[in-house]
């Protein structure tokens, strides 16, 4: 198996804002795992949050080229056990070598990712489209560049309930709110109840991720349901927001890839939680990996590469919420 690594700059649409930053560009790193004339391919972006850059996941995976080069005969739950072993300390890295991995495997099978898995992909839920913090005009203008059924919406500001009520009066699409980590307990307790008389359908992580105390009260006193997403990175953590979260949001990134995300959203079900994976500002090579999994969830938020001014690979195809699979094997995705 032959290991190759390429360093986009991805353009955006327009300036993406959230709580904490705004960016224009979004640097991503794509895996390409060879073998037997077959090709996979996986991707994690950088990111400040998370201290994550590119140059640290090409060291870090070059490093280990010759273990990756030797793991052929691996299932994928094997090969992330034991590139885990190496890749614990940079879980974007492991992410973007398990996503080419299990595309590799499911090519060399001969079936898409889901196939192979036996889901049903015949109810999945729609995405939802995200709305970044801007000026209320510009958010507006946003929308009717691309109708929508479903807006996540960046919040985070001291006038969220303004901004909802303008943006309610533009639209009947359902409305997700992300404050990330922006809000107080006091803020979300008071602003949920105004939010849900607004047509909002759920808050993703209103609180600092670590304020696990303000966790459990937005979770007893929200109206409505509270989504955990920086709260929740990698498998023990799901346990953690049992009981003061209703739900989880998914990043493959942050937990090492789809096979430890498998193991989260089945255990998150078996607690009656709700289930969510959610993306970066991310090509199609991530993006489509996502669809593979979406029978496991009830939310999903995979419009990364439609915030793009110019893709990098083809892949699934999004059409107001409803994803449609690439007509190849694996994760579906070709590099331009």
């Amino acid at each position: 198996m032959e290991i190759i690594l390429r360093a986009f700059n991805l353009k955006l649409k327009h300036t993406f804002s959230i709580s904490r930053e705004s960016y224009n560009e979004q640097p991503t790193l794509i895996v390409e795992l060879k073998s037997d004339g077959f090709s996979g391919f996986g991707e994690a972006t950088s990111n400040p949050y998370y201290g994550v850059t590119i140059q640290k996941m090409t060291d870090d995976l070059t490093v280990l080229q010759p273990i990756i080069e030797n793991a052929t005969q691996s299932t994928p739950e094997e090969f992330w056990k034991h590139m885990h072993q190496h890749l614990k300390h940079n879980m974007f890295a492991l992410c973007a070598l398990d996503l080419a991995y299990n595309d590799l495997y499911a090519r060399k099978q001969g079936k898409k990712l889901y196939e192979l898995w036996g889901y049903d992909v015949s109810n999945n839920p729609l995405t939802n489209y995200t709305i970044g913090i801007d000026s209320v005009e510009k958010m507006v203008s946003k929308m009717q560049e691309l109708p929508w059924p479903i807006y996540k919406i960046k919040l985070g500001t001291k006038e969220d309930i303004k901004i909802v009520t303008e943006l309610r009066k533009h639209t009947n699409a359902i409305f997700r709110i992300d404050a990330n980590c922006g809000w107080t307990v006091a803020e979300t307790i008071k602003n949920a109840k105004a939010l849900r008389e607004l047509g909002v359908e759920f808050l993703e992580q209103p609180l600092k991720a670590d304020d696990w105390e303000g966790h459990k009260e937005v979770y007893q006193k929200s109206v409505l349901p509270v989504i955990a997403d920086e709260s929740c990175q990698v498998e023990a953590d799901v346990a953690k927001c049992y009981n003061h979260f209703h739900g989880i949001n998914v990043k493959l990134v942050k937990c090492g890839g789809l096979t430890p995300a498998k193991r989260m959203l089945v255990h998150a079900k078996e607690l009656n939680m709700k289930t969510m994976v959610g993306c970066m500002t991310e090509s199609s090579v991530g993006i489509s990996a996502i669809a593979h999994v979406l029978p496991l969830l009830d939310y999903v938020d995979m419009d990364g590469a439609l915030l793009l001014a110019q893709d990098i690979a083809n892949g699934v195809t999004i059409e107001n919420g409803v994803v449609q699979y690439s007509n190849l094997n694996g994760t579906g995705v070709s590099l331009i």
